[in-house]
Formats: C-alpha cells, structure tokens, sequence
C-alpha cells in the first residue's frame, strides 16, 4: 500500500542556499520518502506584494513548512516572511540544517532545528 506523502513547502536563503532546496527535493523523489516537495517556486522576481500573497498561496496548499537552514537563513527577509505567513496559517515548521557539521543559527520563531538525516525526516513528516 503506498504511504501517503506530505506536501512540503521549502524555505531557503535564496541568495546563498538555493543547492540545499535542490537537494531535499532530489531526496524527496526516493521511493520510500515521506514527502514530496511542492516547488511552486517562483522564477523571477516578483513585486514585493504580489510575492507574499503568492507565498502565502502556496503555503496553504502545503502539510508542513521546512526551512533549509545554512549561514545566513536567520537573517533572510524572505523566510522570516514566509515563517510569519506558516504561523498565520497555523502550517507546522521545522528547521532542517542544511550543511554536515554546521552549527547555524536557527530562524527566530521558527522552532526547533534538526540534523538533515533521513530518521529525522520520516520522524518529522510521519503522517
């Protein structure tokens, strides 16, 4: 029977981290994977209004928000946005460290921080 995949949306530091979102979704597509990463990325730059309403469009749709956490994510206008927006949609979040060894600072509000293993993922998204 097949098990029923989470809708994950990922949050990242565009400007530094952009591998990190291209590899949890390379790792999304396993065959025993609990989840699949909706990439509704945007492709261009879009107004900032317009990219909120967009981002909270796409956060909705979503089962769970993981942030790709790296160096700078903290620090990311854009996924302290889309934190807030997760919040308001009441959209569980979970910190994924993005880079073996690293010690990074975790996304005010945003919860706990986890290693990137693949215990911890199905842990995270088990249904």
């Amino acid at each position: 029977m097949p098990v029923e995949r989470k809708k994950v949306f990922v949050s990242f530091d565009f400007d530094n981290d952009k591998a990190l979102k291209d590899f949890i979704i390379g790792q999304s597509r396993l065959p025993d994977s609990p989840f699949e990463v909706a990439d509704w990325s945007m492709k261009e730059a879009a107004p900032q209004r317009s990219w909120q309403d967009e981002a909270r469009e796409r956060i909705k749709r979503s089962d769970i928000v993981i942030i790709m956490v790296g160096g700078s994510t903290h620090k990311a206008p854009g996924v302290i946005k889309e934190v807030k927006i997760a919040q308001e949609e009441k959209k569980p979040v979970y910190q994924i460290i993005g880079y073996r060894d690293a010690n990074p600072t975790p996304v005010p509000g945003a919860g706990q921080l986890y290693r990137w293993n693949w215990d911890n993922l199905k842990r995270l998204f088990r249904p």
